[in-house]
């Protein structure tokens, strides 16, 4: 007999279940705040934030991040507390479904080094593509992709073309 035990798979939700019920968080945004969802924007309003503590001035002359100010008030963007809910959100589903570990995901020919410099690019490509576009991933594609925005609908099909066109790059890592 051996002593070795087998580890059950991970269970995890129906997508499907899960995109209708994003789909009705979304529809709930659009009725209760008037607008939908998205991330960048709680970036820009920390920012605004920092630049008004360290540069009051700057912020002032400067339209774009006025528009951030909220009266005064840039840290009390209701996208500020969406982004926060989906971080609480995030951990308490992985707490209360006993996955909560500190890992970094890699392939085996991947270093842990390779693997964050990867993803810091990544994510910093990701942010400059956001602000040509006038918009993240989430806001392009949920909220002007449910309004039939032929922009975001464009943005998306580069965003999932230019991944699919990378990853034939990438692939060694993950192999």
């Amino acid at each position: 007999m051996s002593n070795t035990t087998t580890t059950q798979p991970t269970k995890y939700g129906n997508p499907y279940l899960w995109g209708f019920i994003l789909g009705l968080v979304l529809l709930a945004a659009f009725v209760v705040m008037g607008r939908g969802l998205g991330a960048s924007g709680a970036f820009n309003s920390v920012l605004t934030y920092v630049l008004n503590v360290v540069a009051p001035d700057h912020i002032v002359g400067n339209d774009y991040y006025t528009g951030y100010l909220n009266g005064g008030a840039p840290l009390k963007s209701w996208l500020l507390f969406e982004v926060v809910g989906v971080l609480i959100g995030g951990f308490l589903s992985g707490a209360l479904s006993k996955r909560l570990k500190f890992t970094i995901e890699k392939g085996p020919n991947a270093t842990t080094r390779n693997r964050l410099i990867f993803a810091l690019i990544g994510g910093a490509i990701m942010g400059v593509g956001a602000k040509m576009g006038l918009g993240c991933t989430s806001g392009q594609a949920l909220t002007g992709g449910a309004l039939l925005n032929a922009g975001s609908w464009a943005y998306m099909m580069c965003v999932f073309g230019g991944a699919y066109a990378f990853a034939w790059f990438m692939r060694k890592q993950w192999n």
